[in-house]
């Protein structure tokens, strides 16, 4: 096992503490926590552990700020703000990647992938937040005018995971910062050095102090979130991550009717009918199942494919997989990295077992990778899974090929359907009648056709059922961070 620890050309953006009020907290005398590079389980900084207060200090800070500054900041001058924060991005992309794949683990192609990706959320809002237009409305009454603005809600509680630690602040936070929001950031424990680099350069962009907050916590964060949701300074709560967890947070959130929007756990189907363009469907299966070595909610996590092409598809994708260079993320020629921690591999090996235990067939083994480190874990292809298998059910999160055999259009939505969550889809077919057909029916926010990437902060992004609700990105990104008032303006004297 080598240890690869990166160098980084600007070492600012390597904090120690949480950011509060534009200032870089003293560490308090409290209990620290410890960040490990997944792939070695190396100890690679200690962060403090730090008690619910500071959360109250910083909704404070972004309370006061967004009152007496920055909801009257002008769109022109937060785009200038958000643009700064994009080429500040993209200056120091190097360096964020490889903080990624430090805490992370993922590949630095990846890494570098994510970076971008989340820097193009700056941008996109920078353009967006001199566009927060209103409408105007021709009431009954002919003698009233009615008008609409829409305004920003207030303090935001952001709160990430850790499988995308930049990309998924830059969503929420773009977003928010653009319409003239302030917000508190949470992030995940296992990562939280992504969010802290991120705060040194919006520091750096110009924003006011206060506008942004990180706050630091691993054996505190239930307490975190509940403060953030029973807060009434705090009318916004946007989250990322399980669907047990979301469902907490929307209970405790009902104390003060928050505006919620949640993206929470999927188990994306991907459909292969006999008559796609078969090359094609395996590239962009292989794309979609494998980014992040499976650890991403739109990840394909069922491919079912046509009876009569199952043998050849599989195979392709056998092909493909033997292809990859699993190791450390940092290390030169890799393409995909380890797991976040040795839970995940026990989910994904789990997995694995029920679905040999109903009858799957072995086209790659996969496996751990003791060798590399604690948390590797080759890619497993199996196939004629059962439908009954748990992968079906529950999301794997993980390097897990399920191919599932089908015949009829029916009969394959049926399973695509059965499931309480629906975040993403993806469907292959060269008969675009198919492709109506089927992405109509699928209950799923977002269904891709033919491709197997399609994030982009152009689209709205978003799920249905248990996958929760609101969208971010796109130009619908602003609503969830606005409320839209009403102006009615009455007894107005007969037109000449």
């Amino acid at each position: 096992m080598t240890s690869y620890r990166p160098s980084f050309k600007n070492k600012e953006l390597i904090r120690n503490t949480s950011f509060v009020n534009g200032e870089w907290l003293d560490p308090p005398n409290c209990p620290s926590f410890k960040v490990t590079d997944p792939a070695t389980n190396e100890v690679i900084a200690e962060l403090p552990d730090q008690p619910v207060s500071v959360v109250d200090e910083a909704i404070d800070a972004a309370f006061t700020t967004f009152q007496s500054s920055y909801r009257h900041t002008t769109p022109r001058q937060r785009a200038k703000w958000l643009r700064n924060l994009y080429d500040l991005m993209l200056e120091n992309a190097d360096d964020l990647a490889k903080i990624i794949c430090w805490e992370n683990g993922k590949a630095y192609s990846d890494a570098i992938g994510e970076i971008k990706y989340a820097a193009s959320y700056f941008e996109w809002y920078a353009e967006e937040a001199p566009r927060l237009y209103g409408s105007t409305i021709q009431p009954s009454n002919p003698s009233n005018r009615v008008f609409t603005v829409k305004q920003p809600i207030g303090v935001c509680g952001i709160i990430c995971p850790w499988n995308f630690p930049s990309a998924m602040i830059t969503r929420k936070a773009g977003a928010a910062l653009a319409v003239g929001c302030t917000v508190v950031v949470k992030p995940d424990s296992q990562t939280p050095l992504s969010a802290l680099a991120l705060a040194y350069l919006i520091d750096k962009a110009g924003f006011p102090k206060g506008a942004f907050n990180i706050v630091l916590s691993h054996t505190q964060t239930p307490a975190f979130g509940l403060k953030l949701c029973e807060s009434p300074k705090v009318k916004k709560i946007s989250f990322t991550g399980s669907t047990p967890v979301g469902k907490i947070l929307m209970k405790q959130s009902a104390s003060t009717m928050k505006k919620l929007s949640f993206e929470l756990g999927g188990n994306a189907p991907l459909i292969v009918f006999q008559d796609a363009n078969l090359e094609d469907a395996v590239t962009h299966a292989i794309a979609s199942k494998f980014r992040g070595l499976g650890q991403t909610c739109v990840c394909a996590n069922r491919m079912y494919v046509h009876k009569s092409i199952i043998k050849e598809f599989s195979e392709r994708i056998a092909k493909e997989v033997s292809k990859f260079v699993i190791g450390p993320g940092l290390k030169e020629g890799v393409t995909h990295g380890c797991l976040i921690n040795s839970k995940a591999v026990e989910k994904v090996q789990s997995h694995v077992e029920d679905a040999l235990d109903k009858g799957a067939e072995v086209v790659v083994k996969g496996g751990l990778l003791p060798e590399l480190g604690p948390n590797f874990y080759a890619p497993t292809v199996l196939t004629n899974v059962s439908p009954d298998a748990i992968v079906n059910k529950e999301e794997t999160f993980g390097p897990l090929c399920a191919i599932i055999p089908f015949e009829t259009i029916e009969e394959v939505v049926g399973y695509a359907n059965d499931t309480n969550v629906g975040l993403a889809s993806y469907v292959f077919s060269k008969n675009v009648d198919t492709l109506y057909t089927v992405a109509e029916a699928l209950e799923t926010g977002m269904v891709s056709c033919n491709t197997g990437l399609f994030s982009d902060c152009s689209i709205p992004f978003g799920g249905v059922k248990e996958s929760g609700f609101g969208r971010e990105g796109s130009l619908h990104g602003v609503d969830d961070y606005v409320t839209v008032k009403t102006i009615t303006i009455g007894n107005l004297p007969a037109p000449l």
